[in-house]
């Protein structure tokens, strides 16, 4: 709420697509393999504190990059065809 009524609409957005929070160690971390999201939340690291002192949290602020298993297949796969070329094929 405090985001929407402060304009900052986008970020408000955004905050909406999280889907892996926690509060951990007195922070509240934010998990994420999304690097728009990412970039997203860190640059509006200073709006989202504010809300969240707004909420009458005492609470830091993290995010967290990680892999998905999807990038870490995609990855898998780019390395395999960089030393096999297109020559390989998967059966099921």
């Amino acid at each position: 709420m405090f985001l929407k009524e402060h304009k900052k609409v986008s970020l408000h957005v955004a905050c909406g697509d999280i889907t892996n929070a926690k509060i951990e160690d007195g922070k509240l971390v934010i998990r994420s393999s999304d690097n728009f999201l990412i970039d997203v939340l860190e640059s509006g690291r200073k709006d989202i504190e504010s809300a969240i002192r707004w909420q009458g949290l005492d609470l830091q602020f993290e995010v967290v990059k990680f892999e998905s298993v999807q990038q870490k297949t995609e990855k898998d796969i780019k390395k395999v065809t960089s030393f096999f070329g297109n020559k390989v094929t998967i059966e099921d």
